[in-house]
């Protein structure tokens, strides 16, 4: 199949060092390169996200929602009370 395909630098030069290392046409490389990539799906590292202790909660966290609400009203009467 025929298509037309744009190469970042760092592939692009994986291409090339393939064409130079094993003496292969360009078409060659692409394809022997994406089969090699397409080979290997286990090398992925696991994604990790950081976990830290934040500790015990001040506000009691079935009041939060309410608590949440009460400060954003408060604020809101600051705004327009600024506003006079």
């Amino acid at each position: 199949m025929r298509t037309t395909v744009t190469l970042e630098q760092d592939t692009d030069a994986v291409v090339r060092r393939l064409m130079l290392e094993r003496g292969l046409t360009f078409k060659q490389a692409v394809n022997e390169a994406i089969r090699a990539g397409a080979a290997q799906p286990g090398r992925r590292r696991a994604f990790r996200t950081p976990t830290f202790e934040m500790g015990t909660p001040i506000v009691p966290l079935e009041e939060a929602l309410r608590l949440a609400g009460e400060l954003e009203d408060e604020e809101l009467l600051r705004k327009l009370a600024a506003r006079r």
